[in-house]
């Protein structure tokens, strides 16, 4: 199986700053993403990511965000093995990103 790649987040700030269009999707709880979330993501659970890939646009580049980095590899992970090449990692998930969020 190919290895999951990692995004940083000043990266995808980066990216969001010039405009670009980036595809995140957030795997955490409901109450995880009511407290904090990047603004404009799509939520899907994890949990539900098998049931909901169909939403998800194999050609498009994809990054997914959990608390920390790990439950959006394993969406990753998953995805990769349905056939998704294009499917990156925020690493250090929302722990580490420090770019503008929306707060409840």
């Amino acid at each position: 199986m190919s290895k999951v790649i990692n995004i940083l987040s000043f990266d995808v700030q980066d990216r969001l700053k010039n405009g670009e269009s980036v595809t995140i999707i957030d795997v955490r709880e409901p109450e995880e993403v009511a407290q904090v979330r990047i603004p404009g993501v799509k939520h899907i659970r994890l949990s539900e990511l098998q049931s909901r890939q169909n939403e998800i646009d194999p050609e498009k580049e994809t990054i997914f965000v959990c608390r920390s980095g790990n439950r959006s590899a394993m969406a990753c992970e998953y995805l990769m093995g349905q056939g998704y090449r294009n499917v990156k990692n925020l690493m250090g998930g929302m722990s580490g990103w420090n770019g503008h969020v929306e707060k409840n």
